[in-house]
């Protein structure tokens, strides 16, 4: 396995899953071509449904092998296909939850607007699964500075972050502007890919992507102090990817803590660290102020890292579909 760690590797998912033991690996993400006729340069993304759901099968067996007794397994697709693909793993995995992204899509005719992706999230062991609740930043009104949520009487139980997070995500948006985008019809949010990373692995943990694309699983995966696996058939997108892992470095952190952050705001945090992060934010003395008035960080250096970083790193950021 030691080959694969911390590149990504070109080749047929498949293939390279023979030599990746069972148990070795602490959470899988896939996010595989939809079988919608999106024009990948190595891959046919228009299977009849038969041998689409048959393939699937066979590398979801795989990711589900490959995962430790702690670890997760996450499937990012449309509901059409993760309903078929909850089958195949209420075999051999135990459902933990069916997340849910606001990512509206354009109207198609005679049906309800298309308005979320899924992710799945299923575990190998109850008992032994590796998890940490996670913050999301609370969302305000631009004008006004209030939170847009009423509290109504219950502002006494705000957190100065953010609220823990539900299986309903509506913070994280696509990016739609094509300056920001790989030559590559499907790619994710990169704060999506930490959110998820957070909240399932340690800092040294692997993840693996047997679908990896122009690597954004991967570049997370280096930003939050992981290692990484990952598996893509087309050569020119694995160039891509080692090209802009060379630019990343592990330093997604504020205080040694590992954050996800996004446009100058931090997005994501683990709610055991927020004790510690908290030491770095003017927090109001009096909680329920947090309706009106955001958490700023106390060091402007903390202000200029992540604005540097934003920088840096901006055409690895606004990743989307």
């Amino acid at each position: 396995m030691e080959k694969y760690l911390n590149k990504v590797s070109q080749g047929d998912c498949l293939d390279l899953f023979k030599d990746i033991p069972e148990n070795s690996v602490d959470i899988t993400f896939a996010d595989p071509p939809f079988n919608l006729n999106k024009k990948y340069n190595s891959t046919k993304d228009s299977l009849m449904v038969k041998e689409y759901l048959s393939w699937c099968e066979k590398w979801i067996k795989e990711m589900v092998r490959v995962t430790k007794p702690s670890g997760s397994i996450f499937i990012h697709n449309i509901p059409k296909w993760l309903t078929h693909y909850v089958k195949f793993l209420n075999e051999i995995a135990y459902f933990k939850h069916w997340i849910s992204w606001d990512a509206p899509t354009a109207p198609m005719g005679k049906s309800l607007q298309p308005s979320h992706y899924g992710i799945l999230f299923y575990v190998k062991d109850p008992k032994q699964t590796k998890f940490y609740e996670c913050r999301y930043s609370h969302k305000r009104c631009r004008k006004c500075g209030y939170l847009h949520k009423d509290y109504g009487g219950k502002k006494s139980g705000l957190h100065p972050f953010g609220p823990l997070l539900s299986d309903v995500w509506t913070d994280i948006h696509r990016v739609k502007h094509n300056k920001y985008r790989d030559d590559h019809p499907c790619q994710l949010p990169m704060h999506l890919i930490e959110r998820i990373i957070l909240m399932s692995t340690d800092e040294n943990d692997i993840v693996l992507d047997p679908f990896s694309g122009t690597g954004t699983t991967a570049i997370a995966a280096k930003r939050l102090g992981r290692s990484y696996i990952g598996f893509e058939i087309d050569d020119e997108y694995v160039q891509i990817s080692e090209n802009k892992l060379l630019q990343e470095e592990s330093n997604s952190k504020i205080d040694n803590i590992w954050i996800s952050y996004y446009l100058n705001e931090v997005i994501t945090i683990r709610d055991i660290d927020w004790e510690i992060l908290s030491k770095s934010y003017i927090v109001p003395k009096n909680v329920e102020d947090i309706d009106h008035t955001a958490i700023i960080p106390k060091d402007h250096n903390i202000r200029r890292v992540l604005s540097k970083k934003n920088d840096v790193k901006s055409s690895s950021m606004f990743f989307d579909f």
